[in-house]
């Protein structure tokens, strides 16, 4: 159970994740790098504001290189990545394979200490892809239409970089989230590196347009972020990974609630099989057995000789000891509130 409410607040990442399409098109028509260079200061600030009143928090940005170089990694090269794979081949096509990470997720999490991979886990995720595949595509045909192209490649290794990045997270359990600000401040500079160099640049011409780019940087940028490495470092990651397909879903579901786009029955189905397959794969967490319950109202005679004993004292409390050499076997062990002790 200590891992249900990390495991939950990684969860919530997920949910903000699903407005990214929404409110990205409501940002209007804004270069990506130039996009990505304004939300991810503010999603930088998210965390550095917080630093006002934990002025001590700030001494988390000293970390060894190898924790840079991952949320480098995770951040920076997969957003920038994806948007040049997103430029070089069909967006559609480029989602499918992008989305690879949440089985990959669960694979790579199973060579993680105190991790095993099993059935019911392989089983969620691919119900999870299914679901995704389903919705991505709108019930139709999956393949390359124009064969393998470059986009597809990186689209693929994007896949791979994320899916390191939330894995190789919990091998830095102890980092706080707090060097999280560092990595949104990172792929800010970078992101703006690139967009001075390859875009034009394009202010927001609305209210509308800069309220959807702050609420972008703050939530789903900034809070999703914090959220989502925290439930990695902490949660069960690989019932993350197989909840992580609800983002496609969800995302779909918000544009139509939003009025973009018609309502299809691949929503309907990738629904049913994205549910399915988190129930499935988070079966240890929602259906984890009680231990038993010691009823001492029907306990035997006292063992002990002592005249204080009494046997059935109300008032005893039950107790657990180990019995014998063997450590492993438990023996319950009684105890009155006079001192007595007997084997349950």
């Amino acid at each position: 159970m200590e891992k249900t409410i990390p495991t939950l607040i990684g969860f919530s990442a997920i949910l903000t994740w699903s407005f990214l399409a929404l409110l990205s098109t409501a940002a209007g028509p804004i270069p990506p790098f130039q996009l990505a260079a304004m939300t991810f200061l503010l999603g930088g600030l998210v965390g550095a504001s917080s630093w006002l009143v934990r002025p001590a928090a700030i001494k988390s940005l000293r970390q060894p290189w190898q924790v840079w170089a991952l949320g480098t990694a995770g951040l920076c090269i997969y957003h920038c990545a994806y948007f040049f794979a997103i430029q070089s081949a069909p967006p559609v096509e480029v989602s499918l394979i992008a989305y690879l990470w949440p089985l990959l997720i669960v694979v790579f999490a199973a060579f993680l200490p105190g991790e095993k991979l099993r059935a019911h886990h392989i089983a969620g995720v691919m119900l999870g892809l299914a679901g995704a595949i389903v919705v991505i595509t709108k019930g139709g045909t999956i393949g390359l239409a124009n064969g393998v192209m470059k986009g597809h490649v990186i689209a693929l290794f994007c896949a791979f970089i994320w899916a390191g990045y939330s894995v190789l997270s919990r091998r830095f359990g102890k980092v706080p989230t707090d060097v999280v600000a560092g990595y949104c401040f990172i792929t800010a500079a970078v992101a703006l590196v690139l967009h001075l160099t390859l875009e034009a640049t394009v202010w927001p011409q609305t209210a509308t347009q800069w309220s959807a780019i702050v609420i972008l940087g703050v939530i789903p940028l900034g809070a999703g972020f914090y959220a989502w490495d925290y439930g990695c470092k902490h949660g069960d990651i690989m019932i993350l990974g197989a909840l992580s397909y609800a983002a496609p879903l969800f995302s779909v579901i918000v544009l139509l609630l939003a009025g973009f786009g018609v309502f299809h029955w691949s929503v309907a189905v990738a629904c049913i099989l994205i549910t399915v397959g988190a129930v499935v794969a988070a079966k240890d967490l929602l259906f984890a057995p009680r231990p038993p319950s010691i009823d001492v109202t029907r306990l035997p005679s006292a063992l002990d000789g002592n005249t204080g004993c009494r046997g059935r004292n109300s008032g005893s409390v039950p107790r657990i000891r180990p019995h014998g050499q063997d450590s492993r076997y438990i023996a319950p062990v009684c105890r009155s509130a006079a001192g007595c002790q007997w084997q349950c």
